[in-house]
C-alpha cells in the first residue's frame, strides 16, 4: 500500500522532473524574453510568406495521443489513375514564425526536444507556439510543407515531391479509438462519422501503410514491437501503470513519417544542400544478437545482417506473440541508440539499420523536435533556390549537441518514469516477479517486470545474467526521489 498522501504524487513527480531537468542540463522554463515574443506573436496578425497551394479542401486529418496538444501532421489520401494512392503528409510550418536568432529559437536550440515526463510536459517551444500558432489545430487555416508520395501496390515510391501549402485539419483523430474501430472492435469515431468520406480516406490510409510497412521488411526493416508504460492518475494521484502498445492508426503515423523522412532527405540531396541525417549504424553488440538468436534455436551470420533479422524476428513474432515485445527490447538493447550527423552531397549515407533505409532525416515534428526545425529551414531554403541557411561546421556541432541533448532528455524522462514505479512499488518490499534482463554492462545490470513494464537494477545475483535473459527478482528497495527499484535475484 503506497505510504504517500493522496493527492501528493503529481506534485512530488514534477519537482523530480524539473530537479532533473537541470542535472541533466535542460532549461524546465522558457526566458522572460521568449514569452516577449510570444506575446507579441499573439497579438499581430501574421501573414505567411511566398506563394503555397491552397490544400485546405482535401479531409486532412491529425492522428495522436489522446492528450497531444502539439499537432505537428496531418495526412490524407488522393486516389489516383491506375489504382495507385497518392498520400500526402502536411507539417507544421513552424519556421514561419520561429526564426533563428530569436530568444525562443535560442531556447528551443538549447533543449532541442521537448521532454515528455510522467508527471510534466516541458515543450520545446512555449505552448502558445507549440499548441497554438504553430500546432496544427482542428479548423484553423495553417502554413504547412506537405510531402507528397505515389504509392504502388508494392508499397514502393512511384513519385514524391515537397511543397508549401495552406491546410486545415479537419479531424482530430486519437490512436487508440481509430484503432479500435479500424480492427473492427469499437465504433466508428465521431468526427469520422460525422465528415463524408473521411471513413473512406482512413481505410485507403490504412491500407497504403501496410503496402508501405510490407515494403520495407521486404528489404530488411526490422519487426521490433516494444511496451511503453503510461502513468494513470486520479486527482494527482498516480493509480497505476497503463501499458501502451502500438496498433494500426499508430501504423499509418508511423510508416508515413518514415517515409515523408526519406523522400525529405533525398528531396535536400538532389538539390545540392547537405541535411541532419538520423543515422543507426551497425548493432553495437551483434554478437549478443547471434547469441539470443541461438537460444531460440535460430542462426544468424557472424556479421551484421539486416534481412537474416528480420527473418528471425518475423519467426518469433509469430512463434510466441505474447512474450515478443520482451525479444524486441532485447534486441533494441543490443543494436545501441540512434544520432544525428551531418551529412553533406557527394558523401556516403551511413543510413538507419533498423529501418533498412540509407536515406533518413527527422523532419515530421518541428513542434517538438529541433532537428525538424532545422530540416524545415533547409527545405525552405532549397525550395526557394537559395543557399543553406547553416555551414558545415554548424551543422556538424548541431548533430552532436542535438544528439546529447536528446539523450539527456531521454534520461530525464526515464528516470521520472522510474519515480513513478518507485512510488507504486513503495509497500511491496520482499515480493517477487518474473523479469527479462533488458541491460548488462559494466554500470550494472537491468531487469524489466511484464507487468506493470517496470525497469528496475538487480544488485544482487547479476553474475551470468545478459540482456534477453529471463529471471526471477525479489524486490529490495526502492528509492522515488532517485527513482531507484532494486531487485535481487530471487532463490
Amino acid at each position: 500500500m503506497n505510504r504517500r498522501q493522496p493527492g501528493s504524487h503529481r506534485g512530488a513527480l514534477r519537482k523530480i522532473a524539473r530537479r532533473a531537468m537541470l542535472e541533466r542540463g535542460l532549461l524546465p522554463d522558457f526566458p522572460p524574453k521568449a514569452l516577449e515574443e510570444l506575446s507579441a506573436m499573439e497579438r499581430s496578425a501574421h501573414a505567411w510568406q511566398g506563394p503555397r497551394r491552397d490544400l485546405r479542401h482535401l479531409l486532412w486529418c491529425s492522428i495522436d495521443n489522446d492528450d497531444s496538444k502539439d499537432l505537428d501532421q496531418l495526412t490524407v489520401s488522393v486516389e489516383m489513375p491506375g489504382g495507385m494512392l497518392k498520400i500526402l503528409v502536411a507539417v507544421a510550418d513552424v519556421d514561419a514564425l520561429v526564426k533563428g536568432g530569436t530568444a525562443i529559437d535560442g531556447h528551443a536550440r538549447h533543449n532541442t526536444t521537448s521532454v515528455y515526463t510522467a508527471a510534466e510536459v516541458f515543450p520545446m517551444l512555449p505552448e502558445g507556439l507549440s499548441a497554438g500558432l504553430t500546432s496544427l489545430n482542428p479548423g484553423a487555416d495553417r502554413p504547412a510543407v506537405v510531402v507528397e508520395m505515389t504509392v504502388a501496390y508494392d508499397g514502393s515510391l512511384a513519385g514524391s515531391d515537397i511543397y508549401p501549402a495552406a491546410v486545415r485539419n479537419h479531424a482530430k483523430l486519437a490512436y487508440n479509438s481509430l484503432a479500435a474501430w479500424l480492427e473492427g472492435a469499437g465504433p466508428v469515431p465521431e468526427q469520422v462519422a460525422r465528415i463524408e468520406g473521411l471513413g473512406e480516406n482512413l481505410r485507403a490510409q490504412e491500407k497504403t501503410a501496410r503496402w508501405m510497412k510490407y515494403f520495407r521488411h521486404l528489404h530488411g526493416a526490422l519487426s521490433l514491437e516494444t511496451v511503453e508504460a503510461s502513468p494513470v492518475f486520479e486527482d494527482d494521484e498516480l493509480k497505476g501503470l497503463r501499458a501502451e502498445r502500438r496498433n494500426p492508426a499508430k501504423d499509418i503515423i508511423e510508416d508515413f513519417m518514415i517515409a515523408a523522412n526519406g523522400v525529405t532527405a533525398r528531396f535536400l540531396e538532389s538539390r545540392g544542400f547537405p541535411s541532419l541525417r538520423r543515422v543507426v549504424d551497425k548493432p553495437k553488440r551483434w554478437d549478443r544478437i547471434v547469441e539470443i538468436a541461438a537460444e531460440h534455436g535460430r542462426r544468424l551470420p557472424e556479421e551484421p545482417e539486416a534481412r537474416a533479422l528480420e527473418q528471425f524476428l518475423q519467426k518469433e513474432k509469430k512463434a510466441d506473440p505474447e512474450r515478443f515485445p520482451d525479444l524486441s527490447l532485447a534486441i533494441i538493447k543490443s543494436m545501441g541508440p540512434g544520432e544525428y550527423i551531418a551529412e553533406f552531397p557527394g558523401g556516403e549515407a551511413v543510413g538507419h539499420f533498423g529501418l533498412a533505409v540509407k536515406d533518413y532525416t527527422h523532419s515530421t515534428a518541428p513542434n517538438r523536435r529541433y532537428p525538424d526545425l532545422v530540416t524545415h529551414r533547409l527545405l525552405k531554403a532549397a525550395m526557394a533556390g537559395g543557399r543553406p541557411p547553416y555551414g558545415a561546421e554548424e551543422l556538424k556541432e548541431l548533430a552532436a549537441h542535438c544528439t546529447e541533448k536528446e539523450d539527456a532528455a531521454r534520461k530525464v524522462e526515464r528516470q521520472v518514469g522510474k519515480s513513478a514505479a518507485a512510488m507504486l512499488f513503495e509497500g511491496r518490499i520482499g515480493e517477487q516477479f518474473d523479469a527479462i534482463v533488458t541491460g548488462a554492462s559494466a554500470k550494472g545490470t537491468w531487469v524489466r517486470l511484464p507487468d506493470p513494464p517496470v525497469e528496475g537494477r538487480l544488485l544482487y545475483g547479476f553474475q551470468g545474467a545478459d540482456v534477453g535473459h529471463r529471471v526471477r527478482v525479489q524486490l529490495v528497495h526502492t528509492d522515488v526521489e532517485r527513482g531507484f527499484i532494486d531487485f535481487r535475484r530471487a532463490g
